[in-house]
């Protein structure tokens, strides 16, 4: 799917991100709801450019939305409010808005929080900090990351998608590691339907490929 970033248009919004975990999603989003915004490579944290990021988000992180002036951080509340713009039930208002809620809060807590370790031990660090992943880190973080992978392993093995008969907000939100899983060397071969699920998402240029046309 191409870019449909339109800040030639004067929509006022622009999407600020990078290509890290989270940042990947809130674009993919913004792609496959086909947002009307315009997408901002960032870097918060350089600390030549961080005092001046601190207006948009005063955490110094991606994503951020800016929306007429207004600034609005954190990946779900973006992604809520694309598809909010977008009318849509990508993020479902309905009776499944709970089950939702309950991947993206389970993806936070439980199988991304295990998985962002090896992403942090085997990509961010000795990528960006010259230093050599910590065993003892991982070792503490794969007895989690095993665990909550068969729940899901089990969960997809009898539906397509997590909410209901169609894709929604808590797919991409619960698959957040997963195009990151070479890289970040993440000890998920055996499960099957995951990667099946994952198959599936992949058919979306959106999620395939977030960043294709930009920087």
């Amino acid at each position: 799917m191409r870019s449909v970033s339109r800040a030639s248009e004067g929509v006022g919004m622009k999407l600020y991100y990078s290509h890290n975990l989270n940042p990947r999603v809130a674009v993919a989003v913004a792609k496959y709801l086909r947002s009307p915004v315009e997408f901002v490579r960032a870097s918060p944290r350089d600390p030549l450019t961080e005092e001046q990021f601190r207006p948009i988000n005063p955490n110094a992180l991606v994503p951020v939305l800016v929306e007429d002036g207004r600034s609005l951080w954190e990946t779900d509340a973006i992604a809520c409010r694309l598809s909010t713009l977008a009318r849509c039930d990508f993020f479902p208002t309905d009776r499944r808005l709970p089950d939702v809620l309950k991947w993206v809060s389970w993806s936070t807590q439980h199988f991304t929080m295990a998985a962002s370790t090896f992403y942090w031990q085997n990509i961010i660090r000795p990528r960006y900090l010259g230093e050599s992943p910590d065993p003892l880190a991982l070792a503490a973080a794969e007895p989690d990351l095993h665990r909550y992978a068969q729940v899901l392993n089990d969960i997809l093995a009898s539906c397509e998608w997590l909410v209901g008969n169609c894709l929604t907000y808590a797919d991409f939100r619960v698959a957040t590691a997963l195009p990151f899983a070479e890289a970040a060397a993440l000890p998920l071969e055996a499960y099957t339907h995951i990667w099946s699920w994952h198959d599936r998402l992949n058919t979306l240029d959106a999620w395939n490929d977030p960043f294709a046309g930009l920087a």
